[in-house]
């Protein structure tokens, strides 16, 4: 045990910069396992899923390079256990999210991975890490910004395990757009998060990226919006990523036509990135060198 400060607490001490640190992944599969977690959702949870179960399933998934993730109704448990799926696709112009309930976990062993077992889903799915027991902040603030969502889109949103970057606790990923945001809980209108994807739109403040792109692409859209105010989601497509000594170039659709990124790689100074860490590490951090209209 320790009664250092949450890490969440840490990281918005330090102002550690957000932009750029998305998770990838271009396929997601969230299956529901309601009920309390461990710490590896599909391999310490026995009361929910047999762990061998779960085993087979998580490699099954991996194995092609879908991200895998629980979900879970937020609020109280129903006594009876549902089991409900979705499979998003998130690459740029090709996104589409499909939806599915079946019988017995078991039965997801088996599901279609393209999502042809269910039916397309034209409401977007909102997951909030709240896996308490991968980390406290995410317990602490995942809890308190799916509720403040799910009371304006109830059948949207989702607790879910760990998405990565729990400094950045309230982590949420808009499905399928594959948008991934982060301290959800200090917005001052959580849900507004979710209405501006509605209407295609997105708050870079908050955003920690796009899945589906690279980090280098990611750090060079936030530049860019940091300056021209654009917060459509599909716009500032990536043209070309070229990687030099200690630069990196990325071209950006623009308005008016190719935007030019280049970006210098720093590292930060040491720090505890969870509430479970005992060592400090160094982590990746982009830096805008130029930005030219071409």
């Amino acid at each position: 045990m320790t009664d250092r400060r949450p890490c969440s607490d840490q990281a918005l001490e330090r102002d550690d910069p957000m932009f750029a640190t998305a998770s990838a992944g271009f396929s997601w599969l969230l299956l529901e396992l309601p009920g309390a977690w461990g710490h590896s959702v599909f391999l310490n949870s026995p009361k929910i899923i047999d762990p061998t179960l779960g085993r087979s399933i998580v490699r099954r998934v991996e194995a092609t390079g879908m991200r895998i993730v629980a979900i879970r109704p937020p609020g109280r448990r129903s006594p009876t256990p549902r089991w409900r799926w979705f499979i998003a696709h998130s690459e740029p112009g090709a996104e589409k999210l499909f939806r599915g309930e079946v019988d017995h976990p078991a039965q997801y062993l088996d599901l279609a991975l393209d999502g042809s077992d269910g039916a397309v889903s034209t409401d977007p799915l909102i997951a909030v890490c709240a896996h308490g027991k991968h980390d406290q902040c995410c317990a602490v603030r995942g809890r308190a910004a799916t509720s403040a969502i799910a009371a304006e889109y109830p059948e949207s949103t989702w607790e879910c395990s760990h998405l990565g970057g729990d400094r950045f606790a309230a982590t949420m990923l808009v499905l399928p757009h594959g948008l991934c945001y982060g301290r959800v809980d200090s917005a001052p209108d959580p849900a507004e998060l979710v209405r501006r994807y509605t209407v295609g739109r997105l708050d870079d403040a908050f955003l920690r990226g796009r899945t589906s792109l690279p980090h280098a692409v990611q750090a060079a859209q936030h530049f860019v919006r940091r300056e021209t105010g654009d917060d459509r989601i599909d716009a500032l497509a990536p043209i070309d990523v070229q990687r030099g000594d200690h630069r990196i170039v990325v071209r950006l659709r623009g308005r008016t036509g190719p935007v030019e990124v280049t970006l210098a790689e720093e590292l930060s100074d040491p720090l505890l990135s969870t509430c479970s860490a005992h060592v400090a590490g160094r982590v990746r951090q982009f830096v805008l060198v130029s930005m030219n209209v071409l």
